[in-house]
């Protein structure tokens, strides 16, 4: 919450309706209502806040993985239970979040003391799980960067196979003849990604990973550069930032499914990604994948949207805000599909092998090998390239903008008397910090230790955490109040659809996720490279290092209460406050919803 030493004084509030859980019935007894000052930023423009929000769920993850999670589990048969998983799973979280962050306007540390205190442990875990975050995601930003200035070029560089940093097994198969593709072949565009940016050849494993790529370190220093420019003076300035890096990112992506639907063999990328698989339906590892997918995709538990809704104003529509984000979202993902596929059917026909067999890549692999390998053999490929790597450096930029204010708000928030007025040096300071983190991840094995922090430094963490949230706001803090705060903001009480799947079915659905993971945790690879045991169990430390907080500060939240044990879970347990924080400019009780305007405490 806010500084309570720069509050103001807003009068008494009593409730006449049936009281909710945690409000007394007794007589009415006036009670100040401590509001927010303008010391806290607001978004200047309703615009602001919806690209911003777009910008953090519209991600990489979006172009590389949707369209391969699609094809690998039924092609159109997936999308129904994506769909599912998004009505039932996603968007309520989503929505959840959005309706926490806007009501109680603080981030994601200070929050829990108005919901339940025992557990801002979570607070600290998704600060954790998004620096390590910007440990990796901001390096593969950096290859981006490095790949748009590569592309400045009358020839792609990842065109031919004359180059210093190319092998005997380099193949180009693009305009020749009677070419022989063999099991140790390589294309231009591999040798390009591996041998020329990453290196990669030049380590070993995680056991050496070589010296640092100071043209990498030169990239993401750029990328954090302009990180810092468009968060020092927080959503006033990030806000004006988004309307580039979030609009970009669909008129390129308008450019390339143009020009990949006019490519000689697009249609079998489009039928191949299409192709529904009805069988696919029986297989419980395609329901976990359509469920990890969403949750990823729109990202509640990052903190993100706690920190974005935060600075909104009180009587704002969420609900409507959730709706058509999440919307935006998954037309995204599904348009992304098409631009990826119609080039890999593009690039099938010229090989002449099938669709299947040129789509085997996933993830980095399919953004830095396989959609630039197709884009050095169009007409215009310059062009192209460069406009696609600019979608990726944008796509990316908005998702950290998010992760890095989700740690911003809530240390501030928390912290209000250290950082307040000292906002452009404590980013600088987390910046810097994010910096040096990254720089395993820029040597010649750095890509071996970005694999590892996207698989375990976020993966089961983020979702136990945002398991435990629904679990804390539902069932602890209660899913009465959490309506009624709903109510107090948009004037109407979620239906009965929305508090089913608070309570029960978003709950069920992260911990479907969290125990298939576990169950069938396949052996972590990269290119010709498997990760040894060791590095695994590095990987559960890694991952238990965000997740362990919040069961120490149980512990620790207990230990230092005074009383009895009963007493002591009474007050861990217990909000602190359940008065809505209005700001100073929205406090006009002609405009505040009448549930705001009494209260019984």
């Amino acid at each position: 919450m806010p500084r309570q030493d720069s509050a103001a004084m807003a009068g008494s509030l009593t409730r006449h309706s049936s009281p909710n859980q945690g409000y007394s019935s007794n007589n009415v007894v006036p009670v100040p209502v401590i509001t927010q000052t303008d010391s806290r930023d607001k978004w200047s423009k309703k615009m602001d806040f919806l690209l911003s929000v777009i910008g953090f769920a519209v991600d990489l993850g979006n172009v590389w993985r949707f369209p391969y999670i699609c094809y690998q589990n039924g092609g159109g048969a997936f999308l129904i239970p994506y769909i599912l998983m998004a009505i039932f799973g996603g968007v309520p979280l989503f929505y959840m979040e959005l309706a926490l962050g806007q009501f109680h306007r603080t981030g994601a540390i200070s929050i829990w003391k108005h919901i339940c205190p025992i557990f801002k442990g979570i607070g600290y875990a998704i600060c954790i799980i998004a620096l390590y975050v910007s440990f990796y995601y901001n390096t593969i930003i950096a290859w981006a960067l490095f790949y748009f200035y590569s592309s400045f070029s009358s020839i792609l560089p990842w065109t031919n196979c004359d180059n210093v940093w190319n092998t005997p097994d380099c193949t180009n198969y693009f305009g020749m003849d009677n070419v022989t593709w063999t099991n140790s072949s390589r294309s231009p565009a591999e040798e390009f990604y591996t041998r020329n940016v990453l290196e990669i050849h030049k380590s070993s494993g995680l056991r050496n990973v070589g010296g640092v790529r100071w043209q990498l370190m030169l990239c993401l220093f750029l990328i954090f550069t302009i990180v810092y420019f468009s968060l020092w003076k927080g959503v006033k300035t990030s806000g004006k930032v988004v309307w580039v890096t979030a609009t970009l990112p669909y008129i390129v992506l308008f450019i390339l499914l143009i020009r990949g639907a006019t490519l000689p063999g697009a249609w079998r990328g489009v039928v191949f990604y299409l192709k529904p698989q009805w069988e696919k339906l029986l297989e419980t590892s395609v329901w976990v994948d359509a469920a990890a997918q969403i949750f990823f995709s729109l990202g509640p538990g990052f903190g993100v949207l706690l920190a974005l809704s935060s600075y909104n104003p009180f009587t704002n529509n969420c609900y409507r805000d959730a709706i058509v984000t999440s919307l935006v979202n998954c037309l995204t993902s599904f348009v992304s599909g098409f631009v990826i596929f119609t080039v890999l059917g593009y690039m099938a026909e010229m090989r002449k092998v099938e669709v299947e067999d040129v789509a085997k890549d996933k993830g980095p692999s399919l953004l830095f090998i396989t959609y630039p390998e197709a884009i050095a053999n169009m007409m215009g490929s310059t062009f192209f390239a460069i406009m696609f790597f600019v979608m990726m450096i944008t796509l990316g930029l908005d998702s950290t903008f998010g992760g890095l204010e989700a740690i911003i708000t809530a240390v501030l928030d928390e912290y209000p008397d250290h950082f307040s007025h000292r906002r452009e040096l404590f980013v600088l300071g987390l910046v810097v910090v994010c910096f040096l983190g990254s720089l395993s991840t820029l040597t010649n094995g750095g890509a071996y230790v970005v694999k590892l922090l996207e698989e375990f430094g976020v993966g089961c963490s983020i979702i136990a955490v945002g398991f435990l949230e629904a679990i804390a706001v539902s069932w602890f803090y209660g899913i009465k109040r959490f309506s009624s705060d709903v109510q107090a903001m948009l004037g109407k009480a979620p239906g009965l659809f929305w508090k089913v799947c608070w309570v029960a079915i978003s709950p069920a659905f992260l911990a479907y996720i969290i125990v298939s993971s576990l169950l069938k945790a396949p052996p972590l690879t990269l290119f010709d490279y498997k990760y040894p045991d060791w590095s695994i169990t590095v990987g559960y430390i890694i991952g238990f290092s965000s997740f362990m907080w919040i069961p120490i500060y149980m512990v620790y939240k207990l230990v230092w209460t005074p009383g009895s044990l009963k007493q002591r879970l009474a007050v861990c347990l217990r909000p602190e406050r359940t008065i809505p924080d209005i700001h100073a400019d929205s406090l006009n009780m002609a405009t505040v919803p009448q549930e705001t305007k009494h209260l019984n405490v």
